[in-house]
């Protein structure tokens, strides 16, 4: 097979030759019609030699033949020999038949250019090629990890360093083993054997994943890890949605629907979404499910607080009892004590006569979820921390203590140290709910994550109206880019649900939007550049605090890198890469 870059697909097979008869006039005028500064000399189509352009110009007032300047002293090459292999001398290379020696053809200084110029236009197809798979292998879902033989890691991808909270800089060239909890990448390059769809536990989080040899003449030279579903649920939807695909009978779709739609445990990989400020969120909640600590959950309005309230209580030890919610907000003042606290019979006019448990003892074993703490009374305030510190609740009217075990999970939208400031809120029971904090990003810190909450409804949205599943122009999407989501993910989801009862042919379009996202002028910049702006903006607040820090250590490195919690290499490729 010929090669690309072998002479023989570039050479000319009709060159521009010379007789050991032509003067030296008729050799200058042939010069002067083309571009290269050698001429072979021919006779019955062997190649004799070469005339160079600088004898001619040496003995052109000498009466000289062509014959008594040749030299045999050229580049002579099979029709196999590469182009890759050329020295870069500017010499023309002669291209002789392997048995007879016959000259071929000629490689000259048009040819090298018209190869040089397909070389070119191959690296920049070759570039872009690479382009679009860093693209590909950053945005995958999967999280993607790639050994050498020595396990070492060479590709990361973003989706497992948010798995694993390590940046991509710090994992390269480190063992798999000191980046990946449980990695079995390792046994996999001593075996050569792969392990699909095996559970592997990572930040706590319960994940199906394959494990891969990667092999190259007859021998294992690396492994690549995949992190194939965030848990059992995603399986589960997956099985659901492929008996949904398999059946025609509307009765059925409804079975299939009503066993989906069950009430059941809310999970991490129910939170759709994996930006950082995201998968940051579910790796503190992970290690907050795993102790008996309160937790504070904090976020605008809309963010999503009580679905991380139900996973953290999901996921830890308590998740085979009560999960008990209370909106704060909600319940009059008036009544909120009773509700929380219970109480006796006859402690009212009109309530039960044998009296009734309240929030807090129904939680009892479980996780008890104070929504909207910050709008919780001063008064009250004081009852649940006596409740805190004394593990048990006295009921309203009732003289007997009784002692409870329950997990504290509070939210709030509010900014709790100021009302401390306004004397709104306490500072001991703040004190006692900041155990372990945990704040819940705006949707509008975390756009890059609206097309996968998307993706995720919209077929829910079919499934629950018996619909053709609904599609969605790209321009809806770039709308939603540009908006500010003031509600955040709770107005997006019903947005997309308006949008999906509106539309017209199971197609969302520019016009199906709210009149706040059509008056909003067209967007400047698209969504893989909004993305890399972001990025930006990320790295200049991460140059500012190593900055920050190398100040407060007055510049000693070490001192900075234990600080930041990363190791010194990482530290310096961070200096360089940010120029600092």
């Amino acid at each position: 097979m010929i090669s690309n870059d072998h002479v023989k697909q570039w050479m000319k097979l009709h060159p521009v030759t010379l007789s050991k008869e032509d003067t030296l006039q008729e050799t200058l005028v042939l010069f002067s019609e083309i571009a290269d500064k050698e001429l072979p000399v021919v006779a019955d189509g062997h190649l004799l030699g070469v005339v160079t352009l600088q004898d001619c110009v040496a003995h052109v007032d000498k009466e000289t033949d062509i014959h008594s300047i040749m030299k045999t002293d050229y580049e002579a090459v099979s029709d196999d020999f590469s182009l890759n292999d050329q020295k870069a001398d500017g010499r023309p290379l002669y291209v002789l038949h392997e048995k007879t020696g016959a000259l071929e053809g000629v490689i000259g200084r048009e040819e090298m250019v018209a190869y040089y110029e397909y070389v070119r236009e191959r690296e920049k197809g070759a570039q872009q090629t690479i382009q679009w798979l860093k693209l590909g292998f950053d945005t995958a879902y999967e999280g993607v990890a790639i050994v050498d033989e020595k396990g070492i890691i060479q590709l990361f991808n973003d989706a497992y360093s948010r798995y694993v909270g390590v940046s991509k800089e710090e994992a390269l060239g480190r063992p798999a083993a000191d980046v990946i909890e449980n990695s079995r990448l390792p046994v996999v390059l001593k075996t050569g054997v792969p392990e699909r769809s095996q559970p592997h536990r990572l930040q706590g989080q319960e994940l199906v994943v394959h494990r891969l040899p990667i092999w190259k003449d007859g021998r294992v030279i690396g492994a690549v890890g995949i992190l194939v579903y965030e848990g059992v649920s995603e399986i589960q939807q997956v099985l659901q949605r492929m008996e949904l695909l398999h059946t025609n009978e509307t009765q059925t779709k409804k079975q299939v629907q009503t066993r989906s739609t069950v009430k059941r445990s809310v999970h991490f990989e129910d939170i759709i979404g994996e930006s950082p400020a995201i998968s940051k969120a579910k790796k503190i909640s992970r290690k907050a499910a795993q102790t008996k600590a309160a937790v504070l959950i904090t976020g605008e309005t809309g963010v999503g607080k009580e679905p991380f309230a139900h996973a953290i209580h999901d996921m830890g030890n308590r998740n085979e009892s009560p999960f008990v919610a209370v909106n704060c907000a909600a319940i009059p003042e008036s009544l909120l004590e009773s509700e929380l606290f219970g109480y006796m019979k006859g402690a009212f006019t009109g309530t039960r006569n044998d009296g009734k448990p309240g929030k807090i003892e129904l939680a009892n074993g479980g996780t008890l979820f104070l929504d909207e703490i910050g709008d919780m009374p001063l008064t009250t305030q004081a009852k649940i921390l006596r409740v805190l510190q004394e593990k048990e609740v006295d009921r309203v009217g009732g003289t007997a203590p009784i002692p409870v075990d329950f997990r504290l999970i509070a939210a709030t939208n509010k900014d709790l140290k100021k009302l401390i400031e306004e004397n709104k809120f306490r500072e001991d029971l703040y004190y006692r709910l900041h155990v372990m904090p945990l704040h819940i990003a705006s949707l509008r810190e975390r756009k890059q994550d609206i097309p996968l909450i998307i993706a995720d409804q919209l077929p829910k949205l079919s499934a629950e109206n018996e619909t053709r599943e609904t599609t969605i122009d790209k321009e809806v999407l770039e709308r939603m880019f540009q908006y500010h989501w003031p509600g955040n993910v709770r107005e997006l989801l019903n947005v997309l649900e308006r949008m999906f009862h509106l539309c017209e042919a199971d197609h969302i379009r520019v016009e199906d939007l709210p009149e706040d996202f059509r008056e909003q002028p067209q967007m400047t910049e698209s969504l893989s550049e909004w993305h890399k702006r972001k990025q930006q903006q990320e790295h200049k607040l991460e140059q500012k605090q190593i900055e920050k820090v190398l100040e407060e250590v007055n510049g000693n490195k070490s001192k900075a890198a234990k600080r930041l919690g990363i190791s010194r290499a990482t530290l310096y490729n961070k200096l360089s890469r940010f120029n600092v």
